[in-house]
């Protein structure tokens, strides 16, 4: 199945790519992270300035000018269409519903201590229950939810101080 790519430039710019028109570029490598591009019968040169490999982040200067680009897989474009994250260094206070659904369950109570991977309550959506964990240890401040409630996506369930 051919992979596609969301690549963003300088955070205004959004072009989609799919792994064939990428692999049928004419590129050649001169050095470390010095390349030849040849592209309709233009020639680029392009210097890999810096690179963020796990956020997949890039510099790249093509001929003179520098360009700030994010590259985003297949993965990363289902992960944002569904409104979720893996951004693991965000300290996470408050618990949306990831899709719309109903709630079946609430397993905490205001003031609850909680451990990260306690469950605190179940979801049900697309007739597939779904258990909602702590992210993190901390205390719950608030409940937004109660059992049999119907919820929107990214409405707040449960607040954690």
């Amino acid at each position: 199945m051919d992979q596609h790519f969301k690549v963003v430039v300088n955070n205004e710019f959004e072009f989609r790519f799919s792994e064939e028109e990428i692999t049928s570029l004419d590129i050649q490598k001169r050095s470390g992270s010095e390349f030849h591009i040849l592209k309709e019968n233009r020639s680029f040169k392009a210097i890999l300035q810096s690179s963020e490999f796990l956020e997949k982040n890039y510099q790249i200067k093509i001929n003179s000018n520098t360009y700030d680009i994010r590259i985003s897989n297949d993965l990363d474009l289902l992960i944002e269409d569904m409104g979720l994250t893996l951004a693991s260094a965000q300290v996470v206070n408050n618990i949306k519903a990831p899709m719309p659904g109903l709630i079946l369950d609430v397993q905490v109570e205001e003031g609850a201590e909680v451990k990260e991977g306690d469950y605190l309550l179940v979801l049900e959506a697309m007739k597939m229950e779904n258990t909602l964990t702590a992210p993190r240890d901390g205390v719950v401040k608030s409940v937004a939810v109660t059992r049999g409630q119907t919820v929107d996506k990214d409405q707040l369930l449960i607040e954690m101080e």
